[in-house]
């Protein structure tokens, strides 16, 4: 009776998950084969992948799996994604990094010399003996801002400087 319900129920499945649940049921009893000389069963590593891929793309896995609990699989899963995520996000030797020492000094040269841009201070640094690029001496740079190391300015100065200067000085601010 129940084999008749079951090729009944068989008859309106998909060939894609018929086949799937032949892949699965073989797949487990090539896994009992070679596990029966012993005990415990020895499961590769191509093993789980198969069941997570399974576990992936077909919705009706755990109906079949006899061999372990679905968790099990689930965990296998989870640890191929943490070691995946662990790979992928390994340190990879690149560019060394800027000691302490040499990003101060960057600081400290920028802070004392603001009208020295980045071109300048890398020229003094490889004067002395220290090698980075100009992009990182930009980088390091203190930010100060452009008011401050501009200067007072020309119609500024002219305007402080008219009781010291001989003869007329006519300033005229552009700003109305």
């Amino acid at each position: 009776m129940f084999t008749l319900l079951f090729s009944l129920r068989d008859c309106f499945r998909s060939r894609a998950v018929l086949q799937a649940e032949i892949l699965a049921l073989r797949h487990q009893l090539l896994i009992f084969e070679r596990s029966s000389r012993g005990n415990n069963l020895r499961l590769r590593w191509t093993d789980r992948a198969l069941w997570v891929w399974l576990s992936r793309l077909w919705g009706d896995w755990r109906s079949v799996l006899l061999m372990v609990k679905p968790e099990t699989v689930i965990a296998w899963h989870r640890r191929g994604f943490r070691l995946y995520w662990g790979w992928k996000s390994r340190h990879r030797h690149g560019r060394p990094a800027v000691s302490l020492e040499v990003r101060n000094l960057i600081r400290q040269m920028s802070l004392a010399n603001p009208r020295w841009g980045a071109p300048r201070i890398h020229g003094e640094l490889l004067r002395i003996g220290i090698e980075v690029c100009q992009a990182t001496v930009a980088k390091y740079m203190a930010n100060i801002s452009q008011e401050s190391h501009q200067g007072p300015g020309f119609l500024r100065f002219l305007r402080r400087a008219h009781h010291h200067v001989p003869g007329p000085v006519h300033a005229r601010d552009s700003q109305p």
